[in-house]
């Protein structure tokens, strides 16, 4: 079982560190702001983004296990659409000092934060296409403790990174941010070939 928990904390991992919109959010306030601000941004972002993520893995991998039709399309476009995110995430030239707004309450940072997450329908689409994907191939005993891993890199991935960001702010850069997104974006791609082996084994 140990196995299933690792490779759910390296796909978690693979999953939320790109740097997107709730990256942005948690690297802006550790930046600008002090470190228990920092930490509040980050839990606050680690709620919304367990909440998608456990959304997608047992709404959508319950359907994928109860039509085999279903699961092989998901396997397919899945393994296309995790390639292409990887891909994109692999050649982008992100924007650590982007334009976020620190300066605003808690509420409104949380009401930001879920609204990137789930008002986002690229967002709800990746995470079923992925997340949603893998549980269908996974077996029923190692589907808790796979997602369980998905979950523990959120909040080790966002805790971590508001740490990181508020001791080292001054050698934070758009080089360091374009590194995390080469790496992240190498390890989605192999998630998605891995997506694409499943599909090859549905069709055998």
């Amino acid at each position: 079982m140990s196995n299933f928990l690792i490779n759910g904390f390296m796909l978690g991992l693979a999953y939320v560190a790109p740097i997107g919109m709730q990256n942005l959010y948690v690297i802006n306030t550790a930046l600008g702001k002090d470190k228990m601000r920092a930490y509040q941004v980050a839990l606050i972002v680690i709620l919304f983004d367990i909440s998608l993520a456990l959304a997608c893995f047992f709404g959508m991998g319950l359907l994928l296990e109860m039509s085999g039709i279903l699961r092989s399309l998901v396997y397919l476009i899945g393994s296309l659409a995790v390639i292409y995110i990887g891909t994109m995430l692999v050649r982008s030239k992100p924007d650590a000092g982007g334009e976020t707004d620190t300066d605003k309450t808690l509420l409104q940072v949380t009401s930001a934060c879920f609204a990137v997450t789930w008002l986002n329908p690229q967002a709800i689409i990746d995470g079923s296409l992925l997340l949603g994907g893998f549980r269908a191939s996974l077996p029923i005993e190692a589907s808790h403790v796979f997602i369980l891993g998905v979950c523990m890199a959120s909040f080790a991935w966002f805790t971590g990174l508001a740490t990181i960001v508020s001791v080292f702010k001054s050698s934070f850069s758009n080089s360091v941010v374009r590194w995390i997104n080469v790496v992240c974006g190498a390890v989605i791609i192999y998630y998605g070939l891995k997506l694409g082996h499943n599909f090859m084994n549905e069709m055998m």
